[in-house]
């Protein structure tokens, strides 16, 4: 058993040894604070003159990357340069293609107009058997120039002193003419029973079947209809493929793998001037 003095006496002991403790711990904790921040600063030194490994390591890994990244960044480049100028020059080819295309589907439409021409031309000189002599004496007779001074003498169209009235023609010859032609022409559409028959006129004669209906197109027996593939081909030229777009009365027009757009007349897949067939591939 203690008594109070003894107590006290305990408790003051234990109050002192527990300050010094305190203070112990406090002035550890203090050292241990400038002994770090002396660790970090000289860390810090170490990095900012490019000395320590911690800094050395990661900046050699990101030098690396960067590299790699900017050998890739200079393939990719001559890529894309290769690229754009590979797309110039199939732009410059397929323009240059469109236009000789169309250069061809402008002789061919051309040369057929012409062709057409000329066969009418036959026909209105098979149906006409006028000689040419009086054409030639009625125009050198229209070309003489007339005396500006000299009256104009107009026959009457009734004669008074006659018994009878009669009629007096007051057209030129060539307008006469004129009209008898189209007069004969009239009758040889209408009543070609009542002409005399004319030799036959020899008309181009087509090769393949081919016409347009509602949209579709008939050729060689087979139908073709709008976005299909088709394979399109001309004498002594490579077949081409193409989608046909557009199917009208007397052209159809087609899609090339290349974006550009040209049109085939149905005349000359007739003539057999170029052919098509379905593409399944």
């Amino acid at each position: 058993e203690m008594d109070d003095e003894d107590c006290e006496r305990r408790r003051m002991e234990c109050l002192d040894e527990m300050s010094n403790l305190e203070k112990q711990f406090t002035d550890l904790k203090d050292q241990l604070y400038k002994e770090r921040l002396s660790q970090v600063d000289a860390k810090l030194q170490e990095v900012i003159a490019g000395k320590a490994p911690e800094y050395l390591e990661p900046l050699a890994a990101l030098q690396e990357n960067m590299q790699i990244r900017t050998k890739v960044a200079g393939i990719y480049r001559e890529l894309c340069l290769e690229s754009v100028k590979n797309k110039y020059e199939c732009e410059i080819q397929a323009s240059r293609q469109h236009c000789e295309s169309e250069k061809l589907l402008l002789y061919d439409t051309v040369q057929s107009e012409l062709e057409e021409k000329i066969r009418r031309l036959e026909e209105d000189r098979h149906s006409i058997d006028i000689t040419s002599e009086l054409w030639n004496d009625e125009l050198q007779s229209r070309k003489k120039r007339k005396d500006p001074f000299s009256p104009d003498k107009k026959k009457p169209v009734f004669s008074l002193t006659s018994p009878r009235p009669y009629i007096v023609y007051m057209l030129q010859d060539l307008d006469i003419l004129e009209d008898w032609t189209t007069i004969r022409k009239a009758m040889a559409t209408l009543g070609p029973h009542r002409v005399k028959p004319e030799p036959p006129v020899k008309l181009e004669k087509h090769l393949h079947s081919a016409r347009s209906e509602e949209g579709r197109l008939y050729y060689d027996g087979e139908w073709y209809g709008r976005g299909q593939t088709i394979c399109i081909d001309k004498k002594d030229e490579c077949p081409t493929s193409a989608i046909i777009t557009t199917i009208n009365h007397d052209e159809v027009w087609f899609k090339r793998p290349d974006g550009s757009k040209s049109k085939l007349y149905i005349s000359q897949l007739q003539k057999g001037k170029y052919s098509i067939k379905h593409n399944h591939n």
